[in-house]
């Protein structure tokens, strides 16, 4: 039984992804914090054409810092359908590139045997964005409700 799973969009306009991300996820995937289960890298050409390329595919990059992302899972359960790929790189600028990474929650597994163990239910599962949590906070900050 998988933890919960996310999907995660990097955009590197420009086309300039630099690696640094890597050892943060690494970092991550070591400490069994999340599991990488599926990735893509897509690219968007001068003109809007997109391609794609499945990272278990890539194998032996000449990109060094793509070899490193693509060696922190050991292949793709082929999650995204290619709606999904659509979906997710609308958004993404011409001239630029972006990984596409579905990870597992792996530190959520102890709590979830947990509930299931006490009889108890997981009724719903909610990702509140960053962009929420820092608009709601700022909102508080200025009526001068007490954030503690």
């Amino acid at each position: 039984m998988l933890g919960p799973i996310e999907v995660l969009v990097v955009a590197f306009p420009g086309n300039k992804f630099n690696g640094k991300i890597v050892p943060a996820l690494a970092d991550l995937v070591d400490k069994n914090t999340i599991s990488i289960i599926d990735a893509l890298l897509v690219s968007k050409d001068e003109t809007g054409e997109v391609s794609l390329v499945e990272f278990d595919e890539l194998g032996i990059a000449e990109d060094a810092a793509v070899s490193a992302l693509a060696a922190l899972f050991e292949g793709s359960d082929g999650l995204l359908s290619d709606d999904d790929v659509d979906e997710l790189s609308a958004d993404l600028e011409n001239n630029s590139s972006a990984a596409i990474l579905v990870f597992e929650h792996t530190w959520f597994k102890p709590l979830r045997d947990a509930i299931v163990d006490s009889g108890g239910v997981l009724l719903e599962d909610v990702h509140v964005p960053d962009s929420v949590v820092d608009e709601v906070l700022q909102a508080m900050d200025a009526s001068g409700a007490d954030t503690d």
